[in-house]
């Protein structure tokens, strides 16, 4: 249940369209639907501005299946992460729109793309920290955001980076995906005056400790503006990215 669907509820109810019983029968599961397994949250796109995401490592295909389809009868649009390709093609069976980012491991299914807003940037020091970085990408756009990408930029080359200075400007938030070392955004950071949401990926050597070496960096970034996420966190830095973006619009048109 979106604001779009409760706004039309409330004036068909006004105006005659539908009873209370009726009414009464749409908004049963407003707060929440009980699975058994799960207690799927109908509420979220009013509290949140977008409806609960599947989070589908952990769970069975069968599972993830049932929390779509109950989300999808409220209106979408819906959002899946660390989707695997079985699961892709049973999610892509409920609804023909669904489309799987395969890089970012992400199914969407939305019945009317959103207008995208803002400008978000989505940067990765090496290509093989995209996947992470397409996490957040398609977050963010799923989510109504409109964003670039800026790829394989990280500091073993930094004139890649400072050779993109003027875009880093632009941009109204960044997200800053990198393994290894760790230190791509603490350079962006000290190059712009724009939020850089940092992203450190399990990419590296052994010392790395599974992106251990790359959230240390980030947490001790010398460069004021930067906040951080967990490791290998695109949708939490997508999301993040999203809601900073609208204020810059919400800003815009006071």
């Amino acid at each position: 249940m979106n604001h779009q669907l409760l706004k039309k509820l409330l004036h068909d109810l006004q105006t005659d369209k539908i009873g209370v019983p009726a009414a009464m029968e749409r908004l049963r599961t407003l707060p929440y639907e009980d699975l058994g397994f799960a207690s799927v949250d109908h509420h979220r796109s009013i509290r949140q501005g977008f409806p609960e995401v599947i989070f589908c490592e952990g769970k069975t295909r069968a599972q993830t299946v049932a929390i779509a389809r109950g989300l999808l009868k409220k209106g979408g649009p819906l959002l899946a992460t660390r989707v695997e390709p079985d699961v892709a093609r049973a999610l892509a069976r409920l609804d023909r729109r669904a489309v799987y980012h395969e890089l970012a491991r992400a199914v969407v299914i939305q019945r009317r793309r959103p207008e995208l807003k803002g400008d978000i940037l989505v940067l990765t020091a090496g290509t093989a920290d995209i996947p992470v970085a397409e996490e957040a990408r398609v977050t963010a756009e799923t989510m109504g955001s409109r964003v670039e990408t800026l790829y394989d930029v990280g500091v073993a080359g930094l004139h890649r980076v400072l050779g993109r200075h003027n875009r880093l400007l632009q941009a109204r938030v960044l997200v800053v995906v990198a393994g290894m070392d760790g230190v791509l955004p603490s350079v962006v950071g000290g190059l712009v005056d724009r939020p850089v949401v940092a992203v450190p990926t399990s990419r590296g050597y052994g010392s790395s400790f599974g992106g251990l070496a790359a959230l240390l960096t980030m947490l001790n970034s010398c460069a004021s503006g930067v906040g951080v996420m967990n490791i290998d966190n695109g949708f939490g830095a997508g999301c993040l990215a999203h809601r900073i973006n609208l204020l810059g619009e919400k800003s815009g048109k006071e």
